[in-house]
């Protein structure tokens, strides 16, 4: 990153492909990088991908920087692409393909921030949120992770014992409907 930004020459543009570990890396090196980043360039756009874009040679999560060599940052928008209906995954046998990339398209024509079942897909924020609120962490408008509850080993037990126990009800009640259709069918 800091090649292409030496070598990016005045009033010239560039979108660069960087992993997630770029994004919210706190080393200093990365700090400074980002704060050079937005002091000395204009950092309009970063598009996060969906994970498996580079399939099966990363599963690293990746995302696309725009920027330009005419000023520095005012604001930066995040936009997160989605996984495409139907796929879980991308793979050599179903690869990412340029349809894919169109909501982003269509986003970027006519920007607005957009919150989906909760969470940010497309925001923007200052330079001085990025930097000054946010400690230069660009992981903005991230995929949603499912969070993981940890419980008592005594509820995790009786809760284990409710659902087991719904479950045998419902599998008998089917069995019995079962039986009942079997005998009618005997006869």
């Amino acid at each position: 990153m800091a090649v292409i930004m030496y070598r990016l020459k005045k009033n010239g543009r560039a979108a660069v492909i960087l992993p997630d570990g770029f994004l919210f890396g706190t080393d200093n090196a990365k700090i400074n990088l980002k704060k050079k980043l937005l002091d000395e360039f204009n950092l309009h756009t970063v598009v996060r991908m969906p994970s498996s874009v580079f399939a099966p040679y990363t599963s690293i999560t990746t995302n696309i920087l725009f920027f330009d060599h005419k000023g520095a940052t005012s604001e930066t928008w995040f936009y997160r692409l989605d996984m495409p209906e139907g796929y879980k995954h991308f793979s050599k046998t179903k690869p990412m393909k340029l349809e894919h990339f169109a909501p982003v398209i269509e986003w970027w024509n006519d920007r607005r921030e957009i919150a989906a079942e909760g969470f940010d897909k497309a925001k923007k924020f200052t330079a001085k949120q990025l930097s000054e609120e946010l400690g230069y962490n660009f992981d903005q408008c991230g995929y949603p992770r499912e969070e993981e509850e940890i419980l008592d080993p005594f509820e995790l037990i009786q809760r284990y014992e409710e659902k087991r126990a719904s479950l045998n009800t419902e599998i008998d009640g089917v069995l019995s409907e079962i039986t009942a259709l079997l005998k009618g069918e005997n006869r």
